[in-house]
Formats: C-alpha cells, structure tokens, sequence
C-alpha cells in the first residue's frame, strides 16, 4: 500500500461540539475477561500474555485460517493464549519473550479451546462479503466462523458443535449483506471502533509461477515521461502448441514505479484478428486472466502497473494456428513476457484472518463498502454518523489507491480517523503486552554553518501492519545507524503493540529517530475533518506523541490528489495542540521552508523511490545554493522500494558542503537560521 493521498487544510474553530476525549468512549464499552479500554484511550488493552500456544497456518487453506483466528479472538478476550502464524518469517514470536508451544497441525490448538466456544457460524461461499457479516456474529456470540465444509467436521466428532447461524442463501447480495447486518448487528456491536476488511484475498501464488513465461520486450531505460510510446509487433508462434497464449506485464524498474502503460492490445491467428482493444474497456475484460493491482483510472487511456505487480492476458487461438502475432501500443518502463503453461491467478480468491481477532475480541462489526458505488457509500456514512468524534476506522479501504483517497476523505469528514492494519496479525495478543519505559532521545545541538543540511524519512509509518512487518525488514538493513534517518511510525502502538513499539526505541541507534506519520497521531485528512472538532482531536492525541517521543508529525495535505499548503489556522492547531517545533509536509517535487504564522517551521518533504532521485534531487539542491548561507532539504525515502543501505549509498556520493541530521537537529537548526527560539 504505498501512501500517496489526500489530506488537507482546514479552518479551525475550537468548540464543545466534542466528547469528553476525543477517543470516542461510550456506556457501552464493559467489556468480559482481561479486555480493558479506559474512557480516554485510543484501543483497548487485553491480558497480560504469560504463554502462548501457536497455530501454524501459514500454508493451511484460508478457511483454516479464518476458523484459527477467530478462535483466537474469543479466546484471547478473556486472556492471550492463542499466537496464529501466519506469516512464513515472524521474528516477533521469540521477541514476546513468553514461553509457546507451536502446533503444525492447527487443528490441534482448535481442539484444545473448542470448549471455549459457543458454536459455529457458517458463512456462504457464494457470497464471500458473508464472511464479515460471520465475524461481526462470532463476536457477538463467542462463536468461530466456518466454511461448510469445516462445519460438517466440526459438528461430528470429537467437536460435536453446534450451527448457531447459517449465511448459506440468506442474502442476495453483497448490500443485502451489509443492510441487513446494520439493521439487526449493529445496535448490539462497539461503536468504539469500526473495522473494514475484504472478505477475501488472492491465494498465495509461488515464486515459481511464472518460471516457463519468457522475457519477449524490455525496456531498458528508466524512461518515466512516455516518450517511448509507440506500437510494438511480437511474433509469439512459438507459443502454440497448447490451449492458450499467455502474455505477462510488469516493471522493468520495479524500485521507481514507473512500470509499463499499455492502450491498445490485438492479436492476429495466421492474419486474422482474433482481439482487438483498448485497455479499460468490456473487451478488454474478455481476455484479463489476471489483473493483480494493476490499475485503469477513470478518464486515462491506459492500465498500467508498478512496482512488483503485473497483469496477464490470455489468447485461446484455434488448434490449428501456424502464426500468432500481437500487436501492443505501450510505454514507459515495460518487460513484457509469454508462456503457454497456465500460471495461477491472483484472481483466484480465499477467505483471510488478519485482524479478524481483534475484531471478535472487541465485538466490532466488520464491513467493506466501497465509496465509488452510491448506495455503498450511502450505508458507509450512515455508519459514520452514528459514532463519536474521535473513533477509529481499523483495517482499510476498498479499491485500493483510488478507494484510499475517498475514503479518507469520507472518514475524515465525520471526525473519525484511519489506523491501516488489515494485515495487522495477533493484535489481541500484541496487545497484551506492555510499554516498557525508554530515556527520551536527546538531542545533538549541531552548529549551524553555511551547509546544506539533509535530513532523511522513511515513510509509510501511520500503517501498523507496515510497523509490524515491513519496517521490521528494513529496521534489520545492516546499513541502519551509519547514516541519520528519521522513522515515521504509529504512536497508537503504544496500545495494539508495545511490544513492537518497546523493539525499535531499545534498537535504536543514535541515528535513528523515530517519528509520527500521516499525519500525527493517526492517518487522518486534515483539510476536510470538521473545524468544530479538529483542535480537540489533536489537543486528546496529542498524549500519543508525547508518550512515544515521537514529537515531529508528517503531515500528508491534499486535495483532489494534489499536495496543497497548510492553511494558518491548520498550522495554528498543529503547532498549539502538538506543541510542535516544526513538521514535515509532504510536496512530491518541491522543497522548500516555510515559516507559518511566524513561529512554525514547514518543511515540505521531496520524495524519492531510487538512489539515483536522491543523488539528482541533491545535485539540483547544490546548484541552488549560493554557499554563504544554511541551506534545508527533507527527503522522504520511499520505503517500499529502497531501504537504510540505498540511504548510505547517497551520503557517501555527497560532498563536505552537506550534513546529514536527524528531524530534531534539522527543526532545532532552522528555527536558529530563522532567529526562533529553540
């Protein structure tokens, strides 16, 4: 999921219209067992976890991982007990530092708490959006979700459980679903906390699968204006011979996201048109074996696909063909591949646990409703109406970026924030450890001179399941520590996971800083969240910052997809609710300091994908400089596709006229070169 959204300005008029704390609490959060959520925290805290048996699924069928997880939510509310591996590495297993048995055979877990559980639900395969309506009902009747099939072993012996509800043929449709869950659900579920997850995922696909397709085109300049468009003939002859003709596109430069764009496909059988389209169209659709994130946006004339993502068509020309040729208008960074050995598809779906415990711990009702289809959003913000300011929206958005930019928005406008975690796992047993107490970073006081400080982020860190997993990888980068970088993170680990949050403040170098992304204490679009209650909502959260040390928030502010400037009062509320001594701002293409209001430092953060933007960013930075003055620079390090090794290699390529700081000594130094106080 990589960040690049919309949140913005606002006018700030500071009002009553907010509850008590601007962490919603309501009468109706009593809660059974070990789950406890005090009135003025963001997320609950469960049991202390003292031993923990683990369910390896990592390979099970998704419905074996969807019946494991929520087991673990019943379970877990009354105290961790159950750890669901479900990721092939997961080093944070020995980092709890509580003893664990691990289990191959997860049934053998599910055995051992089956008494703990009051039954089965049965959702229906023929609609999978039923597996959120089965978990919103598990929580609410401690039971466990299950296919049909797991059902029929599960009322048998030894289990010998009963059906408590059967979704099979209930609903019509995926609304019918979601209507009839709001009308008799959710008066009964926490209005504390909203979940949104997708019913299902694509199955695991190998490395493999693609290992008989053969590279037929590359591009081999990193080419990101689309001067290279042009139409391109392949002959795949070769090819035939069995059912179909497999044609794979991906990024040739998967670091810079620049991948391939293609507008018009046709293919011809010894001369005879056998396909012929334009990209985004119901023809097309005719021939997409397997879209896998590649995206069409609405008015383009274009699918295109970044990063390690691709798309595949599949041709089915007659038997008897002798030629086969294709004819592709495209441009950009293609690598264009063939096969005719059937690969398997991301369009193959399974049900998927992640985050499915801790909504059945915390009796959540779990949707997913898209903002683009009228009476979805209709339903969606009926459901944001009725809880408090200040509540969260766990999980994510459907549609991915497009569905990431509107919902955002759409969450924002009803004072209800964003915590990105559908890929979170365990959060019921993460959070059930404890913060541990670390000495507050002290800052280097760093003699200002007339250089070019350069100050580094790492972004992405407002997504919890990117704290948990992603980040972790980097973290480990033997380069971390020769170079200063700053390290967005979520303040709210300090409840979902201070074991996670307790791991990088004790492995910190003293080049490391960790910092609050998007945009403060959680991900939220300041430019549409309502004046009454924006103040109040930074002043309540403000507590998450100071308790995590996490003192300089990246602030992402946009509209219709564009970075825009921080309004006066936005920068006011920030800088007064915050305490702030300065704050990144994202600008793609820009960089540049301003001082707002007259006291704020703004710093708009130039993001960079590869080591050589960096090096090109910087070297225009030192053609703009004069050399008898501070000069300041943020860059924001793209985290999916470069890492702290990418980092060292663009500090060694810079001269002495640079330095290398931390977010603190950049603000510290720019609030000096502009006479502010420190």
């Amino acid at each position: 999921m990589i960040r690049k959204l919309a949140v913005l300005c606002i006018t700030l008029v500071c009002t009553t219209v907010f509850s008590v704390s601007a962490f919603a609490a309501s009468n109706d959060s009593k809660h059974v067992d070990s789950l406890k959520w005090p009135k003025n925290q963001a997320l609950p805290n469960f049991g202390k976890v003292e031993h923990l048996d683990v369910a390896n699924v990592y390979e099970a069928q998704g419905d074996i991982k969807l019946l494991l997880t929520t087991l673990s939510g019943v379970v877990n509310r009354e105290k961790p007990r159950i750890y669901v591996l479900q990721n092939k590495v997961d080093p944070w297993l020995k980092d709890l530092k509580v003893p664990y048995k691990q289990y191959d055979n997860a049934m053998d877990v599910f055995k051992k708490y089956a008494k703990e559980i009051k039954g089965i639900i049965v959702y229906d395969p023929q609609l999978p959006d039923s597996i959120n309506v089965a978990t919103t009902l598990a929580g609410l009747k401690d039971a466990v979700v299950a296919s049909p099939e797991l059902a029929q072993q599960l009322t048998a012996a030894p289990y010998n459980l009963s059906v408590l509800e059967d979704l099979q043929g209930k609903f019509k449709n995926r609304m019918d679903a979601y209507n009839w869950q709001y009308e008799n659900l959710w008066s009964q579920t926490t209005k504390r906390m909203l979940v949104g997850l997708s019913p299902d995922t694509s199955i695991p696909i190998p490395p493999g699968n693609f290992d008989s397709f053969q590279t037929i085109a590359v591009e081999k300049e990193q080419v990101r204006d689309g001067s290279n468009r042009k139409t391109f003939e392949y002959d795949l002859s070769s090819y035939l011979g069995k059912e179909a003709v497999y044609l794979r596109f991906e990024d040739a430069f998967p670091q810079d996201g620049w991948g391939p764009a293609v507008h018009q496909v046709t293919v011809k059988a010894d001369g005879q048109v056998i396909s012929d389209f334009k990209t985004g169209t119901s023809e097309e659709e005719m021939f997409l074996y397997d879209r896998h994130n590649s995206k069409f946006l609405p008015g383009s004339d274009h699918r295109f696909v970044d990063h390690g993502n691709y798309f595949v068509y599949e041709f089915t020309p007659a038997a008897n063909t002798k030629q086969l040729t294709v004819s592709i208008e495209m441009w950009n960074q293609y690598k264009v591949s063939a096969g005719n050995i059937k690969p398997l598809s991301s369009e193959e779906k399974e049900p998927y646990g992640f985050l499915r415990d801790y909504a059945v711990a915390n009796k959540a009702m779990v949707f997913w409703l898209s903002t683009s289809v009228p009476e979805e959003k209709a339903l969606f913000e009926k459901i944001l109406s009725d809880v408090k300011p200040g509540t969260p929206y766990m999980g994510w958005f459907d549609n991915d970026f497009e569905g990431e930019v509107a919902g955002l928005e759409l969450t924002s406008r009803h004072s209800v924030y964003v915590i990105p975690s559908d890929w979170f796992h365990n959060m019921t047993v993460f959070s059930g450890t404890k913060v541990k107490q670390e000495p507050t970073p002290k800052r280097v006081d760093t003699k200002l001179e007339n250089k070019i400080y350069v100050t580094y982020t790492f972004g992405e860190g407002d997504n919890l399941q990117y704290d948990l997993n992603h980040m972790r990888n980097l973290w480990d980068d033997p380069a971390r520590g020769k170079v200063p970088i700053n390290w967005t993170s979520s303040p709210l680990l300090y409840d979902a996971a201070p074991a996670v949050l307790n791991y990088y403040r004790s492995t910190a170098t003293k080049n490391d800083l960790l910092i609050a992304g998007p945009s403060g204490a959680s991900y939220f679009n300041p430019h549409v969240w309502p004046k009454e209650t924006f103040p109040e909502y930074l002043k309540q959260s403000y507590s998450y910052l100071k308790k995590t040390d996490m003192s300089y928030p990246y602030v992402l502010n946009r509209e219709l997809g564009k970075d825009i400037p921080l309004s006066e009062s936005t920068a006011a509320a920030y800088e007064k609710n915050y305490k702030l001594k300065g704050l990144f701002l994202a600008g793609e293409d820009k960089d540049d300091i301003t001082i707002m209001n007259g006291s704020l430092p703004v710093s708009i953060m130039r993001g960079i994908s590869t080591v050589q933007d960096g090096k090109d960013v910087l070297t225009d930075v030192k053609k703009d400089w004069d050399g008898k003055s501070s000069k300041f620079v943020s860059i924001g390090i793209n985290a999916w596709s470069m890492t702290p090794s990418d980092v060292l290699a663009i500090t060694e390529s810079l001269g002495a006229e640079f330095q290398v700081v931390k977010a603190d000594e950049y603000f510290s130094l720019i609030r000096e070169a502009h006479g502010l106080s420190k």
